[in-house]
């Protein structure tokens, strides 16, 4: 494994703390700690877990994801993104609204397998705004929930609730 988005994500949530202590916390030695942060050992999933308790970073939660599965959105820092919870509000409208249209446009009423390969470009168009949406409503429940000092993990796990409390999971 080599340096990337979820090992920075690792030595910024340690801060000031050392990794001794992060060490001491996680009951790893300081070496792990240094080869997590270094990219040399994947994170386990218990010392994730245990890192995601203790620092409800949704940065480190999206870091993960992109890390181990290779799929769903990653932080966005490029040099022409705009952060601020305004510009981020309008953005994830505005993906919301291209991703209602590409949806709206598309009949679902028959098997994909069945439409013209006309229909192909139409179903790629929905599944790419659909994931612009997702990284849009990523980022803004990220920039909420830092700026509003709201727990990223509690929002989920209310969502996690709410939806077995429905039966849509068991």
């Amino acid at each position: 494994m080599t340096k990337n988005r979820l090992t920075q994500a690792m030595r910024e949530m340690r801060g000031d703390e050392t990794q001794q202590q992060m060490a001491m916390e996680l009951n790893v030695s300081r070496e792990a700690v240094t080869k997590y942060e270094g990219g040399a050992r994947n994170i386990p999933q218990d010392i994730a877990q245990n890192l995601m308790a203790k620092h409800d970073n949704p940065r480190f939660a999206l870091a993960l994801r992109s890390q181990y599965t290779k799929t769903g959105p990653m932080w966005l820092d490029g040099p022409n993104v705009d952060l601020h919870r305004s510009a981020v509000r309008e953005k994830t409208l505005e993906e919301i609204k291209e991703a209602y249209e590409a949806i709206k446009a598309l009949s679902f009423a028959q098997p994909f397998q069945s439409l013209s390969s006309w229909h192909s470009p139409q179903i790629e168009k929905v599944l790419e705004e659909a994931v612009e949406a997702i990284t849009s409503l990523e980022h803004l429940v990220v920039v909420v929930c830092e700026e509003a000092s709201i727990s990223y993990n509690e929002t989920w796990h209310k969502h996690h609730i709410q939806l077995r409390s429905k039966g849509y999971l068991q």
